[in-house]
């Protein structure tokens, strides 16, 4: 449980500093790729030394850690491409209810049960996101809709990527030597990241388009440690054996939207509308039910 409340609190957090950008002008590309840079040094000084050597290539998931790390830097850039073009309304929908493809994988690939109150709370998930993401100043841009299909796929890909990953290589049953080795494959997927994001800055800032700003990097710092982290303890829940993978991940999800919704109202003075205020229960009743799902098997 620890794990799952962590893992929802640190996303919150970033969730806050996104909210923030915004209002102090943060070029949101340039405090991500600094944010991965925090990552690393933090990756390492978690593990008390620097993980990354000549052997890394010689690693059995070295492949995936490149490949996250290439989800990691565009999925996060397509959120924001989408966020502009379609409203945050829908893309938070096709962020969030993403999971549908993890817990299908799950099912089909680590035998998942699929009971009664899960499937409830999975079909219940999907108003309850609708009406919890919906606000009247959201403007929606029809035309561009058909962004949302690769949104989708690619964070629902990108959730499934990370419980591959988790059940593969780090579910040995030893438990700090586990904990040890999410560390270390974390710290290598954000380099991969953070050297994919500089190289665009870079060619960016080469060409005069994207001048590089001390507060951008600031935020990036800010962000770095509970970004770190979050990813850290999302494998840890994946790993712990608290509910498997297919009631986890929605229940996380789920967790997230609800407290980010309570976090925008009190600090940003969003409306909590009836709808939202409908969505918000839904949301809860929806968690409720896959976690007395998850729990009972």
């Amino acid at each position: 449980m620890i794990y799952l409340l962590l893992t929802i609190a640190l996303n919150v957090l970033i969730f806050i500093g996104f909210k923030l950008f915004p209002r102090f002008r943060i070029d949101a590309l340039q405090a991500i790729v600094c944010n991965y840079w925090v990552c690393v040094l933090t990756g390492s000084l978690f593990l008390g030394d620097f993980p990354i050597s000549k052997s890394s290539v010689a690693q059995a998931w070295a492949v995936w850690a490149l490949v996250m790390g290439i989800g990691f830097i565009s999925v996060f850039n397509f959120i924001a491409y989408c966020t502009k073009k379609t409203g945050i309304t829908a893309t938070t929908i096709a962020n969030k209810l993403s999971f549908v493809i993890p817990v299908a994988f799950a099912v089909w690939l680590y035998q998942d049960s699929l009971g009664l109150l899960k499937v409830v709370g999975i079909l219940l998930s999907f108003p309850a996101v609708y009406f919890t993401a919906k606000t009247k100043s959201d403007k929606q841009s029809i035309g561009h809709l058909g962004l949302l299909l690769p949104l989708f796929l690619g964070s629902g890909l990108l959730d499934t990527l990370v419980n591959y990953i988790t059940a593969s290589y780090f579910s040995s049953g030893q438990a700090v030597a586990d904990a040890r080795g999410q560390a270390t494959f974390l710290t290598h997927t954000f380099a991969c990241a953070a050297l994919i994001g500089s190289a665009i800055v870079g060619y960016r800032a080469w060409r005069g388009t994207m001048p590089i700003r001390a507060k951008n990097l600031v935020a990036g710092l800010l962000l770095g440690i509970p970004n770190y982290f979050s990813m850290y303890f999302f494998m840890a829940l994946l790993n712990a054996g608290f509910l498997p993978s297919s009631a986890a991940i929605p229940v996380n999800n789920m967790g997230i939207l609800v407290v980010a919704t309570l976090a925008a109202v009190l600090m940003f003075r969003e409306e909590m509308s009836r709808q939202r205020t409908l969505g918000m229960f839904l949301s809860l009743a929806a968690i409720l039910l896959i976690l007395l799902s998850g729990l009972s098997n």
